[in-house]
């Protein structure tokens, strides 16, 4: 167990639960486990404790910042997931730059890197939002797997008894955006959700959302897939494929204009070294998203963003129209799951 200055250790200790849903449904329910807020017919109506059930969310980019904040926001303890060097662009709303600065704020929530499940344990105590360094999602087949490493995680539901809190791992969601399935399984959680293309609802998850622009955003698709990825991004006043600026050349970003910058046409953004090949940008305007400095990329990498709209400084700050979409659907597939499973259970009762 990590070390924690003194004072500051927890009173009980984080556990998370490697049974599925349907395992523990199976075992018995009663106070512990269940807030009783009235009654439907004969039986008690139930909610379980939104605070106990831990969603694990495999990517932090600007996307899947919109639905770990929905998340959050609505009470669900989070783990998130991330490569070792994230190439985010909208860096100024991607939870991920926590992998570089141990920290990252996006609006009114905050995620802190954690080196290892234990530190990830008492962050998530903590009420915080902990991120790790796992692009392959190890760290959810320790959870479900490896009850010797992880035997302290893996007993029981929640308890008010003795001030331990336990938390039961109940969603994993896909929210890399890779455009293809980089090892997300339908058997990771009793609820396996994953974003746009590349996952077949049904087979490697339980549900995909849609997450191309249009009538269709946000759906949640429970068979089949998500559309196509079109390799050109959605179009904001008059200007598409060339909001997005690509790497001339392999090799280390050297960056010249910030986020938030006035940008002009033709105008030198960045140089790529060592041959410090000039990145321009396409069109005059706002300066939404530029890879960290120092990144080093292959030609044809996507490296920045501009939004043709120079009055929507802000938003470079704030999560995306679309991300906010995204994170709703999420959210509410979630919190249907959870209904469904308690309506089931109290017609089993």
């Amino acid at each position: 167990m990590t070390e924690h200055p003194a004072g500051s250790a927890p009173a009980g200790r984080v556990k998370i639960r490697k049974e599925s849903w349907a395992g523990a449904a199976a075992g018995p329910m009663c106070e512990n486990t269940e807030r009783k807020l009235g009654w439907r017919g004969s039986r008690p109506v139930r909610l379980y404790m939104v605070t106990d059930q831990l969603v694990i969310v495999r990517g932090g980019g600007d996307i899947a910042t919109g639905t770990i904040r929905a998340l959050r926001r609505a009470g669900f303890p989070v783990l998130v997931l991330e490569s070792d060097h994230p190439s985010a662009i909208r860096r100024t709303v991607a939870l991920s730059e926590a992998v570089y600065e141990g920290s990252a704020t996006v609006e009114d929530i905050t995620v802190t890197l954690a080196h290892n499940l234990d530190e990830a344990e008492y962050l998530l105590f903590q009420d915080g939002i902990a991120m790790m360094v796992d692009p392959d999602g190890n760290a959810i087949r320790d959870i479900l797997h490896n009850e010797e490493a992880y035997a302290d995680w893996d007993t029981g539901l929640t308890t008010l008894q003795g001030g331990g809190r336990h938390l039961f791992l109940i969603c994993v969601v896909d929210a890399i955006l890779a455009k293809k399935n980089l090892g997300t399984r339908k058997d990771m959680a009793p609820l396996v959700i994953a974003l746009g293309p590349g996952f077949t609802a049904g087979l490697d998850c339980d549900v995909v959302i849609e997450t191309m622009r249009g009538h269709n955003l946000g759906r949640a698709i429970t068979e089949g897939s998500a559309l196509a990825n079109t390799g050109t991004p959605g179009m904001i006043a008059g200007h598409a494929a060339d909001r997005v600026i690509h790497s001339p050349a392999a090799g280390t970003i050297r960056v010249h204009s910030q986020i938030g910058d006035i940008v002009e046409e033709g105008q030198v953004i960045a140089e790529v070294f060592p041959a410090a090949v000039p990145v321009r940008a396409a069109f005059t305007g706002l300066l939404r998203g530029m890879i960290r400095d120092g990144y080093m990329v292959p030609e044809g990498f996507k490296i920045a963003d501009i939004d043709p709209r120079v009055s929507e400084h802000d938003n470079c700050f704030r999560i995306s129209d679309k991300a906010r979409a995204i994170g709703g659907a999420v959210l509410t597939e979630l919190i249907h799951f959870a209904a469904a499973k308690d309506i089931e259970e109290q017609g089993e009762a």
